[in-house]
């Protein structure tokens, strides 16, 4: 099966559902933010929760972003993101495949895919993913068993890897996500970077739409 190439937003939003159970967060509270402040793309992150509360998740998630033009991306679950009516799947390198994936879900749907070495973004530019996650580009405290830091060397390498669009991922912030963007990727994931102590995260999604035009 081949890709289709499309455009991503500069800006790649993600609800970590870990990250707002510790901060004490409501999900439908986040969500409305991220819709108020005019993002294009959410992906939706539950590692621990089981199937039915994901759903019931992706759900109220599709209520919240109903009417906008936000594109709802499901982490890991290709089933589930079919059952959600989602508009695509991102899987890891422990997960399903791109070309597994891209059978579940269908040729309309969006199947992107993490990497974290030249290798796997090679394999990855081979394969049906439309997109290629690379990272993690700084320090992130996210994930306990983050890979190795790439930094905007592995950035500039992956973009001459591949022709498909780069999400760029791990411990960007307000203040590096342009110089991501300078270094070959198409699009930024921020995960903490929308949780700061003292700030809406409404102003923060906005101040990353802003500095990425």
């Amino acid at each position: 099966m081949k890709s289709v190439l499309r455009s991503l937003p500069s800006f790649y939003t993600v609800i970590d559902a870990g990250v707002l159970a510790k901060r004490g967060i409501a999900l439908s509270d986040f969500a409305r933010s991220l819709r108020d402040a005019g993002v294009g793309l959410v992906q939706y992150r539950d590692k621990e929760s089981a199937p039915q509360t994901i759903l019931r998740n992706a759900e109220t998630l599709r209520e919240i972003f109903a009417g906008t033009e936000c594109l709802l991306v499901l982490n890991d679950r290709a089933d589930l993101a079919v059952i959600a009516g989602w508009d695509g799947v991102h899987v890891g390198q422990e997960d399903l495949t791109p070309e597994d994936a891209r059978r579940v879900v269908g040729l309309e749907c969006w199947v992107g895919v993490s990497t974290h070495a030249e290798e796997q973004v090679r394999v990855a530019d081979l394969s049906c993913a439309d997109y290629v996650a690379v990272g993690p580009v700084f320090a992130t405290g996210t994930k306990l068993d983050a890979e190795p830091v790439i930094g905007l060397e592995g950035v500039r390498l992956a973009r001459t890897l591949t022709k498909k669009p780069i999400v760029a991922i791990g411990g960007v912030t307000r203040a590096n996500a342009r110089s991501v963007i300078e270094a070959g990727a198409d699009s930024v994931a921020v995960i903490s970077g929308l949780v700061v102590e003292g700030e809406p995260v409404e102003k923060l999604a906005r101040d990353f739409l802003n500095g990425l035009r």
